[in-house]
């Protein structure tokens, strides 16, 4: 209980009665979808199934992933798993397995280890190749690892172990195959390359050595489907990836990047080459066409203060048929798969021009343009469609011809109005991306009538209002939709009615009105006819009432009834209001002095959960003196304005001895 005094009120009184918000030749990832590993070791992609087969060493395991990147299954209990290698026939994914002394086959139409080939203990295989007919892998531990093959089609395989007598390597090699050529490749500061042919059980060293600036560093390497080329990743001057004639392992070209040494290297069945960096801050991937020794495209990743994302050293495959190019990344929420699609075509830019205004049914002009770093094939077309109101998923305007320079125009004389896109499409060719562009136009309807009543009516709370929207004409929409949003950010928007007006344009709805409204009329208009919107804000009071109590009577004086005290009882005043979280009510006090009605200062009290607020009003201690009291909400003074301000009945207190 809270308490009031009257006689400070008195003084007051009688000394004041005042109160107071990828150009061309550069381009992102298409695509990138987080990996659920904790290291990387390897990757191989399955063209028939069109899987990608992911090794973690230290989660012991393989994921696999659809083309999109999607896991669709795990491989799991692969000790250190390292390197991967897929079968010609697309059967098979073949893994070296340290932790197990074995190399493991994965079934690809079910993704699951179908068979464990022991290599011997102790023999921690960590890199894997298929070529010959032959599984070959390096095994041992620094400072000597050798070579060991066994021919999967056997029942129960013989292993055959130190296939090079007196050759080890500190390191395992790389193995990578193309038919029955083998080659290994040993990474770091004194690189070199060794070519064997395995058309037989017993390997036959072709040539083994290294390109004159280019034996250092080599962090990967990757040898063409054909077995002729080698594109080895390594520390050239100034920065570049080598290009190696497998036969004779001599220098045919280099792959200029811009700064940074490779750290990836990947051939595309057509000779499409590309190439990856360690570069935090700096293109990420390079593309060479057959022969360029330029990129034709890059793509790089997200930069920042910290960098962006690195892609993983041997992080780069392309698919078998050359659709898409796979790259594991770390960085920031990696490691990421990131798949690059059409990255053996050169990218297409489209645009499109269209008027940024236009009139219904009178004829425009469109125009567009293609642009690449390599001319278009003639003849080359691009498919136009035109989305409107009358056709959201979009009419098809036929084909349109590109001229040489890549030009193209059409006319269309649009039929509905609103906002109308026309985009054009390229479907790509041998040698260049699919492409799209747009463009939109605003296109004029007829203007709309809408209209809403009850604009700015004020109401007792909780009554029942009636709110009609009333809709002109239109060209075929008769659908009005009518919104409430009651003040108060607890109480969202919501959708009261939805439906079509009746024969007189009509469409009501009620509403409780137990706080400020704003309804809304909402109609979406159609082909012919604009959209409008009409708004119409109605105000709700609150309830209030008080009860007096301690007074020994009541009485008139005059035509008034009073409550009568004593002049040394306190009246106790109990208030009751609608709530709200954090309301107060005003409780206001006038002092009847030779004739007239005095204001003293109001005070606000907070109202209970329950609605009430109990005032103690302090007695004066003389007779003589008429008060009355009244309780308000103020709307934002009393604490919120969901409401508006509602004054409640005078309450009248005579004080006697």
């Amino acid at each position: 209980m809270r308490t009031r005094t009257v006689s400070t009120a008195l003084a007051v009184l009688f000394s004041s009665t005042a109160l107071a918000v990828g150009t061309t030749g550069s381009a992102m990832a298409d695509s990138a979808k987080a990996l659920p590993i904790s290291s990387y070791g390897d990757m191989a992609v399955d063209g028939v199934h069109k899987r990608v087969y992911i090794s973690d060493p230290s989660g012991n395991k393989v994921v696999v992933t659809d083309y999109a990147g999607k896991v669709v299954a795990t491989v799991p209990n692969l000790p250190g798993v390292q390197d991967l290698a897929i079968a010609p026939d697309s059967r098979s994914v073949y893994a070296a397995v340290p932790g197990s002394d074995a190399v493991v086959a994965i079934e690809t139409a079910t993704s699951t280890a179908a068979a464990r080939y022991g290599t011997g203990e102790n023999t921690r295989p960590q890199t894997v190749a298929v070529a010959g007919g032959r599984v070959w892998f390096m095994y041992g531990d620094q400072p000597s690892h050798h070579l060991g093959s066994f021919d999967p089609a056997q029942g129960s395989p013989e292993v055959a172990l130190d296939q090079l007598p007196g050759i080890g390597w500190y390191d395992a090699p790389e193995l990578e195959s193309a038919g029955n050529t083998l080659v290994l490749g040993v990474h770091g500061t004194w690189s070199g390359l060794a070519v064997y042919d395995v058309s037989t059980s017993t390997p036959v060293l072709r040539k083994q050595g290294m390109p004159s600036g280019a034996t250092n560093y080599m962090n990967d390497f990757a040898l063409s489907a054909d077995g002729k080329k080698i594109v080895a990743a390594s520390g050239e001057s100034p920065y570049a990836a080598t290009a190696i004639n497998t036969d004779d392992l001599t220098r045919t070209g280099g792959y200029r990047v811009e700064a940074g040494n490779p750290d990836s290297a990947a051939i595309a069945p057509d000779g499409t080459v590309a190439v990856s960096l360690y570069a935090p801050y700096d293109k990420d991937i390079y593309v060479f066409k057959p022969g360029a020794t330029a990129p034709y495209r890059t793509y790089t990743y997200a930069q920042g203060t910290a960098g962006g994302d690195i892609i993983s050293s041997r992080g780069l495959a392309w698919a078998p048929d050359g659709t898409k190019l796979f790259a594991v990344s770390g960085g920031y929420g990696g490691p990421f798969l990131r798949v690059l699609d059409d990255a053996t075509r050169f990218p297409v830019k489209a645009t499109v021009s269209a008027p940024a205004k236009a009139a219904r049914a009178k004829k425009l002009n469109v125009t567009g343009k293609l642009t690449s770093d390599k001319s278009f094939p003639a003849g080359s077309k691009v498919t136009v469609t035109r989305t409107d109101i009358d056709s959201p998923k979009g009419k098809s305007l036929g084909t349109k011809t590109v001229g040489s320079s890549g030009a193209f125009s059409f006319s269309d004389t649009p039929p509905a109005g609103g906002n109308v896109t026309y985009t054009a499409r390229y479907a790509g060719d041998a040698t260049h991306a699919p492409a799209s562009g747009k463009d939109t136009v605003a296109v004029s309807r007829t203007a709309t009538s809408l209209s809403l009543n009850r604009n700015g009516a004020l109401y007792s709370y909780g009554a029942d209002v009636s709110f009609t929207a009333h809709l002109g004409k239109t060209y075929k929409n008769r659908t009005v939709e009518i919104w409430a949003d009651p003040f108060g950010a607890d109480k969202p928007k919501k959708l009261l009615k939805k439906g079509k007006v009746n024969s007189k344009g009509n469409l009501s709805v009620t509403v409780d009105m137990t706080r400020d409204t704003t309804v809304t009329a909402v109609y979406a208009g159609d082909a012919r006819s604009g959209s409008k919107t009409a708004k119409s804000t109605a105000y709700a009071k609150v309830k209030v009432s008080t009860s007096v109590s301690k007074h020994y009577k009541t009485g008139k004086i005059g035509s008034t009834t009073y409550h009568w005290f004593h002049k040394n009882t306190d009246p106790v005043l109990t208030t009751s209001m609608t709530y709200y979280k954090g309301r107060q009510q005003r409780f206001g006090i006038q002092v009847y002095y030779q004739g007239r009605w005095y204001d003293a200062d109001p005070e606000y009290f907070a109202l209970g959960s329950n609605g009430k607020s109990v005032v103690r009003l302090e007695a004066p201690g003389q007779s003589g003196i008429r008060a009355r009291m009244r309780s308000s909400y103020i709307n934002g003074s009393s604490g919120d304005s969901v409401n508006s301000t509602t004054h409640g009945a005078w309450k009248y207190l005579y004080f006697t001895k």
